[in-house]
């Protein structure tokens, strides 16, 4: 996952420099990526219960998506300070930081 966060960081980065876009808000991506890396969050695999217990109630529990079919399961979403947690029926799959600013590229908070 973090491979191809990097990988999309350095195509919109080649692609503005290409385009003679400045290029400001790509640093600051890669700066968030780099502090995602060492950020306490919950991690792939993590039980909702288990998340709960270790991380607290989050801020805000947003509303589920998908589980209209086997092949599209229920994906939670959890925020709290700073990140938001993906589960996928009541497991993580991903903890991914919220967006610093308005031009960076990422998940904005609900």
């Amino acid at each position: 996952m973090k491979h191809r966060v990097l990988g999309i960081v350095c195509g919109v980065a080649l692609a503005a420099f290409a385009a003679g876009i400045p290029v400001h808000a790509e640093t600051l991506l890669m700066k968030r990526v780099r502090e995602e890396r060492g950020m306490n969050a919950p991690h792939r695999g993590m039980s909702m219960a288990q998340v709960e217990s270790h991380f607290g109630a989050p801020r805000s529990k947003l509303t589920p998506a998908g589980g209209d079919s086997p092949r599209h399961p229920v994906i939670h979403r959890w925020e709290y300070p700073g990140y938001i947690v993906y589960f996928e029926r009541n497991i993580v799959i991903d903890s991914v930081a919220v967006r610093a600013s308005p031009s960076e590229l990422g998940p904005k908070t609900q």
